[in-house]
């Protein structure tokens, strides 16, 4: 996207606010930074709710570019493949369309889906994105800004589909065609001729590109040091310099929460685990099989395929058989999905081999004695991918191995074995409805976390009437399927499946806003609770003003309450309540605790928002920051908790002020008068705020600001006191919004506003 692009997002966003719009106009801007910096709850949110909006008020324009940025954070960052692409198709299909296809913006949708194909099945799909992005180049002009990115993917198709060496020589043209134009390459396109020059065999000369690249302008900057990192180290390991791809390489906290370079990232690890820098552990192994589920849960099949293959070799590599044996199974069937083998078949045979010829390590222990032997372990130091061969002689003959090693499965990411091995033992050899609570339990887990879900609906059919809805509730529980869980769960309480599924009632039941419901639950067994259940309760009780109900529950776990009876409005002392903000973000507001879970906002917002001082909020007490250890810092330190919902609104207005600074005294004056009509004010201007002096231009301290005022006091009131408190003041304020309001003095406002720069 040009300049020219965002010219028409400034002037947009100018207009919405202009027309009221002022929550959609702050969003607007800053989907980009959703999209690079990984907010993408925020993301998920405000992009189909823009782009909802858009459609409404008739912009097509507004609408593709916020389905867009939704897209490219989905396909980038995260990598999302084959769950995209029919998203990608219709956002092209739109971009086609003849209201929209003149926005400077639509070139992008081609890259778009060229990318979902890429993140799908590189090879599979490669003459598909060479076929879609060809013409798409031919009509594309060096000097925009759609033409690096378009070529880009054009030369990663080129090495997908095996000719790197083509895709050098394209990406050198493409470069000479961009300085004619005056504009240099991006970051991504220097990476892409890496990459091709280390598939063609010159790695040397990938090194250098890689290190021309390194000055030059990101598409996505905040992505740009990780993945030059882990590509400079998959270089650097294949020209045997191994000292220098280590210390190239990012961490594993780092690119563990970037799906784009999980690949190449398991590659240079894979080139590096000889070294003694690298060390290749059970929890390796562990990470990487997430990260197979996570591309196949965003369709990322030959991700999926690469990473196990690597994985596989891994596990052969530590002694790992047993998961080496079971990663080739895993490549193999995933394999079906691929469009273009491209040798994955020579190499999960290769990783079989590797396999048979490898000799598991040798057991602590004689057979019998393994599950004693297990139990004494370390658990700190212990391996348990080692334990999964110890125990498999044992496990589905004696329940006490089954237990260890199928829960030990689970952990490494292998629910549906572990599931296979306990439903032979309780289910197929045994008698399921005698089974002890723990095993029906556990076996519940692994199903839920294989996401076998028939197969645990026929788990739940075999089992008496509360281990029946039980299991089911947890089920519908992990899928987010509130109403069936309520009703399960209900189902479990009513036939004595105990405290497990009061807890289901009570979070099914928050759910679902039946607050009233969820806090009964919990009530009724108050004494069985643990603290953290003690604090959902008073949440829930807050929620729905059963008062008594929350001081049970603050006496339960020894928080004093003054009060008896009613409404509990005591003050606790400040705290930040977090609430969502109009872009999807969060919002700290500075609140006076008025109980166990109730707050009252302190600080007046911006017009547009959901809240504003006054209102009286429930939040959840669980700290969302750890309290610092410094008793210096702890006195200071004010605790933040996440808002739950509103509880009464207060029902004030907000009134924006703008202006530049007065004096000390002035302005002391001015917010002593706020206070002492008990209006909320607040400045949300630092120091860095100016404006321009009317006469000389010379900048000066500037202060902007909201002023709320409560019920019953009208604008007239509110326009006559900031007149009143500020006619001495050497500088005029404004409050434009509020004359504009009232009809009064307009033109000096909008005078004071032109000639200040407000």
């Amino acid at each position: 996207m040009d300049v020219d692009i965002w010219a028409w997002v400034g002037e947009t966003q100018q207009q919405l606010s202009e027309a009221g719009n002022v929550g959609l106009a702050m969003a607007l801007g800053d989907l980009p930074a959703q999209a690079y910096e990984g907010r993408y709850p925020q993301l998920d949110v405000m992009a189909p709710a823009i782009a909802q909006q858009a459609e409404a008020l008739g912009q097509p324009w507004l609408e593709f570019y916020s389905r867009y940025w939704h897209l490219v954070g989905r396909i980038g960052d995260r990598v999302q493949g084959a769950v995209a692409i029919e998203d990608a198709e219709q956002l092209l299909a739109f971009a086609q369309r003849e209201d929209v296809r003149d926005c400077p913006a639509t070139p992008a949708a081609v890259e778009a889906l060229a990318v979902a194909w890429a993140n799908t099945d590189g090879p599979g799909y490669a003459d598909r994105r060479l076929e879609l992005l060809a013409p798409a180049i031919e009509g594309a002009d060096p000097a925009g800004p759609a033409f690096s990115g378009l070529v880009t993917q054009y030369a990663a198709a080129l090495v997908d589909a095996g000719r790197a060496g083509e895709a050098v020589t394209y990406i050198e043209s493409a470069v000479e065609r961009l300085r004619a134009a005056g504009r240099e390459a991006s970051w991504e396109l220097g990476a892409e001729s890496a990459r091709a020059l280390l598939a063609a065999g010159r790695a040397e000369d990938a090194l250098t590109a890689l290190q021309a690249a390194a000055g030059f302008q990101a598409d996505d900057p905040v992505a740009k040091d990780h993945r030059d990192g882990v590509r400079r180290a998959l270089v650097l390991a294949q020209l045997d310099r191994l000292a220098e791809a280590v210390d190239a390489l990012p961490d594993l906290d780092v690119v563990g929460e970037h799906p784009r370079v999980f690949v190449e990232w398991a590659q240079a690890v894979y080139k590096l685990s000889g070294s003694a820098q690298i060390t290749n552990t059970w929890q390796l192994g562990r990470v990487l099989r997430q990260w197979i589920d996570y591309f196949g849960m965003m369709g990322g099949y030959r991700s999926r395929v690469e990473l196990a293959l690597v994985a596989g070799d891994l596990a052969v590599a530590r002694q790992g058989v047993w998961q080496a044996r079971a990663l080739a199974d895993l490549a193999e069937s995933a394999a079906a999905e691929l469009r273009a083998d491209a040798g994955v078949a020579e190499r999960v045979a290769a990783l079989r081999a590797a396999a048979d010829a490898t000799a598991e390590p040798e057991a602590p222990g004689p057979l019998e004695e393994r599950v004693a032997y297990f139990d004494a372990a370390d658990g700190y130091n212990a391996d348990p991918e080692r334990w999964i061969g110890w125990l498999a002689p044992l496990s589905g003959e004696d329940l006490e191995a089954t237990r260890r090693h199928t829960t030990t499965l689970g952990f490494l990411g292998y629910p549906a074995s572990g599931a296979d091995i306990y439903w032979k033992m309780l289910v197929d050899s045994g008698d399921i409805a005698t089974a002890e609570p723990d095993d029906i339990g556990y076996l519940t887990t692994l199903l839920i976390e294989a996401r076998q879900d028939e197969r645990l609906e026929q788990l739940a059919g075999m089992l008496p009437h509360a281990a029946k809805h039980l299991a089911l509730a947890r089920l519908h529980t992990a899928r987010e399927r509130w109403p069936e869980a309520l009703d399960n769960a209900e189902h479990a309480v009513a036939a004595g499946a105990g405290v497990d599924a009061r807890r289901i009632v009570a979070t099914a039941a928050q759910q679902l806003d039946d607050n009233v419901k969820g806090a009964k639950a919990l009530l009724e067994v108050l004494d069985e609770l643990a603290d953290e259940d003690v604090w959902r309760m008073i949440v829930m009780a807050t929620a729905a003003e059963d008062w008594a109900a929350v001081r049970k529950g603050a006496a339960r776990i020894g928080m004093p309450i003054k009060s008896t009876e009613g409404p509990i409005e005591e003050e606790m002392g400040l705290i930040r309540v977090i609430l969502p903000a109009p872009d999807g973000g969060r919002r700290q507001v500075l609140s006076i605790r008025t109980g166990p879970a109730t707050a009252r906002l302190a600080l007046p917002q911006p017009r547009g928002m959901d809240y504003n001082a006054g209102d009286l909020v429930v939040f959840d007490p669980q700290l969302l920051e750890p309290l610092p250890e410094d008793p210096e810092e702890q006195q200071n330190f004010v605790p933040p908790f996440a808002a739950v919902s509103i509880l009464r609104p207060g029902g004030y207005t907000s009134y924006f002020f703008d202006g530049a600074a007065p004096s000390e005294s002035d302005w002391a004056e001015f917010t002593e008068v706020m206070a002492e009509r008990g209006w909320p004010m607040w400045v949300y201007s630092d120091e860095n705020y100016q404006v321009n002096h009317p006469t000389s231009g010379e900048q000066l301290p500037g202060v902007f600001g909201w002023v709320a005022v409560p019920p019953g006091v009208s604008p007239v009131e509110v326009d006559a006191l900031l007149d009143d408190a500020t006619e001495r003041w050497s500088h005029p304020l404004a409050w434009l919004d509020l004359a504009r309001e009232v009809d009064v003095e307009v033109e000096r406002h909008e005078r004071i506003v032109k000639e200040y720069g407000l």
